[in-house]
Order: structure tokens, then sequence, then C-alpha cells
């Protein structure tokens, strides 16, 4: 809804479902991990499991050669970047034969994770050391969240506070050294949850008649630079009826067109602009809504910085801190009545090492019908990625390798808007029109850990992460209730009710990733993650 000097437009395809970050490979044809690289030493990923016994009875195994090569590695770019913050763990199998070890190097693997997008993909590196035994097979944890780590360059963050780490480097017994060492790896699994928002913080549902919720928005009609709106608009945003009110169940933001005079201007057209009184940071928005219809009119439903500076706005008095783009903003909706059933979504933040200059990325998709049918417009937000979708189907993601003050201000509280403005292509006869919201929701995510401490509604789900079978265990307070399994997307896959207080749900036709499992009790609806091995 800002006006800029650089333009940078990057479009995404539709229909692309952000999914579970999972690393996994047992070299036996389960494998998420495209290619597997060998760096000065050799490498057989499809290798026939030379020590079939104890915890790896499996037929086949990576086998790494390292013939004195200074600096022997394999590894891989997983294809996403890790969000460590969510899920911190790496697992690994190993054996490791003393008869294929020469010289003195200490028995160790490293894990090492790397932005292996950048130039030097080595100088990000952050790295975690690990002890083996010789001559048997052990699992081998890397936790970035709870063990020890060496980071390359001293001055980087917290791996769990980075973004940058899409590639995975594994080295045996040290490197700058010209010993030898044969090692047999398997089973190599990471799963990082996709970010869950399930549970609603904030909402309007516009259900009472007359006007706005004051101690929800906030009309913003003053002028910012004291004689117009940005982008050579034409309104006037007031804080009238006529231009925002709520009808049976609808909230409908009106533009005109009449003369108005206001703060000593002039316009021949009004609307209405609402700021939230609610801001937050990460999460899912919603808002069902029907869009205006007439070339000129320019609705959005979107989003800024807590911290933005603006003559008139909600936030600026007390918390504005930063000019626009500085601050960041997030359009969820924008249409405009010159391309009828085209909407699009946007990202607008700094150019790179000039907070005052903007630059966005942008995508639309064809919309039947936005003038006369609702439609769900929505964006899904958290330390990773921005996703916009319509009715489900999503048509932007922005996830930049370096995020930044420049190309990510994304990481602090952003409030709401709603609008409707008035473009200079405004046709003779154009009255008037509004959009209608049917709802806006904000969600957020519910803290569900993968253990098995009990949750409030007192159901306990184990093993979890699980294989082929997980077990819920509860007490008689919550028989009777119903458990519906659903999937990342959103669709149910089973259903059943809690008829004994210990059952087993079965696995095996589940593909690998993260589930939710709801219970919907006379005390109402409680969530739990699984993850399916």
């Amino acid at each position: 809804m800002r006006n800029f000097i650089f333009v940078f437009i990057l479009l995404f395809s539709v229909n692309s479902f952000s999914q579970a970050q999972i690393s996994q490979d047992n070299f036996e044809g389960n494998s998420t991990i495209t290619t597997w690289f060998g760096d000065s030493c050799g490498m057989d990923n499809s290798f026939a499991n030379p020590f079939q016994n104890g915890m790896n009875t499996s037929a086949k195994v990576l086998k790494y050669t390292d013939g004195g090569g200074l600096y022997a590695n394999v590894r891989f770019d997983a294809g996403f970047y890790y969000n460590l913050n969510t899920s911190s763990t790496f697992t690994l199998k190993i054996y490791v034969p003393s008869s294929g070890i020469t010289g003195a190097q200490t028995n160790q693997i490293s894990l090492k994770l790397q932005n292996g997008s950048a130039a030097s993909p080595w100088a990000t590196q952050c790295e975690i050391k690990k002890p083996i035994v010789l001559n048997q097979w052990q699992t081998i944890t890397f936790n970035f969240a709870s063990d020890p780590f060496i980071n390359l360059d001293p001055t980087s963050q917290n791996p769990i506070n980075r973004s940058d780490f899409n590639r995975v480097v594994l080295q045996i017994n040290g490197e700058n050294n010209t010993s030898q060492v044969t090692a047999y790896i398997d089973d190599f699994y990471y799963s990082g949850a996709a970010t869950v928002f399930n549970t609603l913080v904030w909402s309007d549902e516009f259900d009472t008649n007359g006007g706005i919720n004051n101690t929800k928005w906030f009309p913003q009609t003053q002028l910012p630079n004291g004689n117009s709106w940005y982008n050579g608009e034409l309104q006037h945003y007031t804080n009238r009826l006529v231009n925002s009110s709520i009808s049976n169940g609808i909230l409908s933001i009106v533009a005109k067109r009449e003369t108005f005079t206001d703060q000593g201007k002039t316009k021949q057209f009004t609307s209405a602009r609402l700021n939230s009184k609610f801001a937050f940071k990460y999460g899912r928005v919603e808002a069902r809504a029907k869009l205006p219809l007439g070339a000129g009119t320019w609705p959005a439903i979107w989003m800024l910085g807590k911290n933005i500076i603006e003559p008139g706005g909600y936030w600026t008095s007390t918390f504005g801190t930063a000019s626009w783009p500085a601050c960041g903003e997030i359009d969820i909706m924008e249409h405009w009545g010159t391309n009828q059933n085209v909407v699009s979504s946007a990202v607008h933040h700094p150019i790179n090492g000039n907070l005052s200059v903007g630059e966005y990325i942008s995508n639309a998709q064809n919309i039947a019908g936005v003038s006369t049918d609702f439609h769900i417009y929505a964006v899904e937000w958290d330390a990773q990625k921005i996703t916009f979708s319509v009715d489900g189907i999503n048509h932007l993601t922005y996830n930049p390798a370096v995020k930044n003050q420049y190309t990510w201000p994304f990481n602090a509280e952003q409030y709401l808007l709603l609008n409707v403005a008035i473009e200079p292509s405004v046709t003779a006869g154009f009255v008037q029109s509004a959009m209608e919201v049917d709802y806006v929701r904000v969600y957020q995510q519910t803290a569900l850990e993968n253990n098995n401490l009990e949750k409030e509604n007192n159901l306990v789900l184990f093993p979890n992460p699980a294989s082929n079978e997980i077990t819920l265990k509860t007490n008689e307070n919550l028989l009777g209730s119903t458990v519906s399994v659903f999937s990342l997307l959103g669709q149910e896959l089973n259903s059943f009710l809690l008829n004994s207080e210990e059952i087993t749900l079965n696995l095996s036709n589940y593909q690998s990733g993260i589930y939710i499992l709801k219970v919907n009790s006379p005390t109402g609806i409680q969530s739990y993650k699984f993850i399916k091995k």
C-alpha cells in the first residue's frame, strides 16, 4: 500500500504447500535427501552392510572411506533452511571398525551445519563433535539446542537463532590430517515440525450491529503529510458509520463519491482505514471477505510493523521508532478494480543497504467472483517464511536465504489494517462500493512438546516420534470423546471414539511427517502434535 522507488518482482508457482522439514535416509530407498557428495573421500551410499548385527540389521548403508584427504567429509544440501528453534536434533547410526583406522586421531564424528548457498559455505559453519566407540553400531544424537557447539566464526549467533543452514556435513575423526578411516553410516534422520498455528488468540466476528468495536479497531483518519494519502490516492478516511459499519454479521468498509472536507482539505471521495489494537509476532491470519467492484477501487487486508512512524497511526505515538519500509509490510490481499479477478499478495522491505528505500516480492492468482462471493484470504508467518493463500491455495512464499534488517524486518510485532483506497483511475460513473468482511481471525502456535508429559486434558501420546504405532493413554474423564487425526494441510485422516483408557493407533499407512490429533470433549477441543518417522 505504499509507494517506493525500487521494485523487484519474483513469481512463485501456485498450489505449493509448506511441508514439515524432513531429512532422512536409510540407504534402502526411503530418503528425502536428493544427493550425497563426498569431498576428498570415497563414498558409496548403497553399500551392503558388512556388520548386520546388534542394533542395525539393515541391508544397505553408506560407506565412507577417508584415504588420507586433509578435509575428507560427506555432505548433502537439504533443499530448505533448517529451523533449529523448532526442532534442533539430528540422529544417525555409525559403525567404525578399528581395522580401517590409521594414525592417532580422536575417534569421533562431527556434524557441521553450513549455508551451502554462500560463496564460502565453511565460513558459516556450526559444528558439534561426538565421541564414538569402535567395532559396534551406535546411535549418535546431535542437539544444537543443548550440545556444546563450535561456530567457525566466533561472532556468529547461537545456532537456534539462525536461519541460514541448509547443508549438512559429516566428518569422521577430524580434519587437517592424513590419517585414514573407514566408517559405515545408516538411518540419518531429522524432522523439523512445520509451524502449526492452531490456537485462536484474537478475532472479530462482527456479530453486533452498528459501529466498529472500538476496543479492537482504531479508525485512522489523519492525512499523514497534511495534504493526502500515499500513491496519489483521492479519498479522505473517516470514522463515520457511512464508511464503516456492521450489519448482520458483516463489516462494510464503504468507498463513496461525495464531497467531504476534513483537516482543511476537500476531497471528492471518502472511505475507511482501520488499525487493529492488537499486534502480534508470528501466526496465521484469516479474513473472509468480498471485495468492492469498480475501476479505481483498491481494497487491502494487510499488516505493518508496530514500530512504524506514521502520523495518525494507532501505534506510532507509543511505539514508533522506524519509518516505512524499515518497519516491514505484509500485504495479505490487494485487489485493483482495473484488474477484476486478480488478487495479489506482497512483502515489502528495505533494499539492501538502504533502510529508506523499499523493494518488494509479489505474486497473484486468478480468483473468479471476488466481488460477488466471499473468499478466505490468509497468511502464515513464522521465523523462517511468510506464505500467502486464497481459499487454501498458496501463491507466494517469501523465505530469503539471508535474514537481516533489510530482508527480514519481520521479526517483531505487526498489526492489521483493513481499508479501501481510491486511485486516480476511478471511473466517472463510480458512486460507491464496499469491501465486506465476515471475520478476521489470528491464530498462533500452541506449545505441543514431543514428550510423554501429561497434558491438561490428561492425554499422553507415546512413543513420540513413532514408527508404525502410537499409543493414546488417558483417564475416565475423557472416555466417550471424539478423536480426529489431521494432516498439516487440514485433511482429516481418521476419526474414532475414545472408548478405552489406552488405545493403540496404527500408523503404518501414514507417510513420514507431522500430524495433529484433536480431542473433542465436553470441556472443549485440545490439540496434540505427533511425528511419524
